[in-house]
């Protein structure tokens, strides 16, 4: 089914070609025809679907069949996202869907300089791509209206939820005094989740193109078993021996993703972070090096990597399990995107097994174990019992697989003295 078979104009279809759409995918196949008669949907579709599209090409058709003068702070469409990288990654489809009509586009989040989102929004917006807290914080100084609403859309609506978005959810709707078409659309589907389209949808068209929580059918799923302290060692194994050339790494702390990149680069791994921390220029820097094959891997948070766009990601890595079951669907969802096969790899600990254990069941699916010859887990109950009877491993920070093994750090030290102690014995030769 081709886009000019939905009705667009000929500058949608035809800027939709530029982009390199040529038939819908069946989230769009469902949603645009429901949306474009203007009913509320709830949408149940996992990440690189083309939900962006199913969404924001109806929102435009109506905005082109309808044209009205920008009135000041006023906007017409609303688009809220849960991160910056995400709500950016919007606005630049919109915009490149937009290449042909009139239709004005900006996105408002952290990061960068409020004077300059205040001018964007003075002149009145046919469309607006927002984080929820940059756009209360427009709310309180006056500097946008939402009163003449005419769409609202939520994405990943339960990345939302997770990260306490929901009461700045409230508040928004709250200012809103229209009754404008609103769509949720949600990678995983809860009964939070369920709650909330039931508070702010009216008589919703419910969507699901595929089974709740589920993942793209292109990714090969795989878990190496590995103790906590062995993992660092293992990724750069695996990029080596498989010439991994892009790969996404996951982490749970900020402190882990710095840690990890100077120990890859110390392998000769060029690696590049993306965490909280890192000021919004930064991050986009280090996004765009991985994109251009600058940088092999790039190390990233659960929040900061969310909404990440990399076109044929082949690899995602989960060097920790995530927190959540349901953000193991998220994290993967940035490979096999668009119908292209992707790997997802999970290093898991003894730890985390349960966690494994969740992932497995809410995504339906037994994922398959290869454990890696010199990295198997060590035996836990006699680990406890050294750890309990030999000072030297009561007083470690961590454990490892084989007790003898020395760690990089230790390797380099030992190398450094044997070098000296090689000068000094030279030196006294001669």
């Amino acid at each position: 089914m081709s886009f000019s078979s939905q009705s667009f104009s000929q500058e949608i279809v035809r800027a939709l070609t530029e982009c390199g759409y040529e038939k819908l995918t069946p989230i769009q196949q469902q949603a645009i025809p429901q949306a474009r008669r203007g009913h509320d949907i709830l949408a149940n579709a996992q990440t690189g679907t083309g939900k962006t599209a199913a969404f924001s090409l109806p929102i435009i058709q109506k905005i082109c069949d309808n044209p009205k003068p920008n009135s000041r702070f006023n906007v017409r469409a609303l688009i809220l996202a849960p991160t910056r990288e995400l709500a950016a990654q919007i606005a630049k489809n919109i915009e490149d869907y937009t290449k042909y009509v009139s239709a004005s586009v900006a996105a408002i989040y952290g990061g960068t300089k409020m004077g300059t989102q205040e001018k964007k929004l003075e002149q009145g917006l046919d469309i607006l791509v927002a984080t929820p807290g940059r756009l209360i914080e427009h709310m309180e100084l006056n500097n946008v209206s939402l009163a003449n609403l005419e769409f609202l859309v939520f994405d990943e609506a339960d990345r939302m939820l997770d990260m306490g978005f929901i009461a700045d959810m409230r508040t928004i709707m709250g200012d809103i005094r229209s009754q404008p078409q609103t769509m949720l659309f949600s990678a995983t589907i809860s009964s939070q989740m369920n709650k909330l389209a039931n508070e702010i949808l009216r008589k919703p068209k419910r969507i699901s193109v595929s089974p709740e929580n589920a993942t793209a059918d292109t990714v090969a799923h795989v878990v190496y078993p590995v103790d906590q302290e062995r993992k660092r060692e293992l990724l750069s194994e695996l990029i080596g021996k498989k010439n991994w050339q892009q790969v996404l790494v996951f982490v749970n702390y900020k402190e882990t993703a710095n840690e990890l990149v100077k120990e890859l680069k110390l392998d000769g791994i060029k690696a590049v972070l993306c965490h909280g921390d890192k000021a919004q220029s930064a991050r986009r820097r280090a996004l765009d090096e991985f994109k251009e094959g600058k940088a092999r891997v790039m190390v990233a948070t659960e929040v900061a990597a969310r909404g990440l766009d990399i076109q044929g990601l082949p690899h995602v890595v989960n060097y920790d399990m995530p927190f959540l079951a349901e953000d193991y669907v998220h994290r993967i969802g940035r490979t096999g995107r668009a119908g292209q096969k992707g790997h997802a790899v999970s290093f898991v600990s003894r730890d985390e097994e349960l966690t494994l254990v969740q992932v497995e069941n809410l995504i339906q699916q037994r994922i398959r174990r290869i454990q890696l010859a010199g990295y198997e887990p060590a035996n836990r109950d006699a680990l406890l019992t050294k750890m309990h009877t030999k000072p030297a491993f009561k007083d470690r920070r961590g454990r490892q697989n084989n007790p003898t093994a020395q760690s990089d750090a230790e390797r380099r030290v030992r190398l450094h003295r044997a070098i000296k102690n090689r000068a000094k014995i030279t030196k006294l030769k001669k």
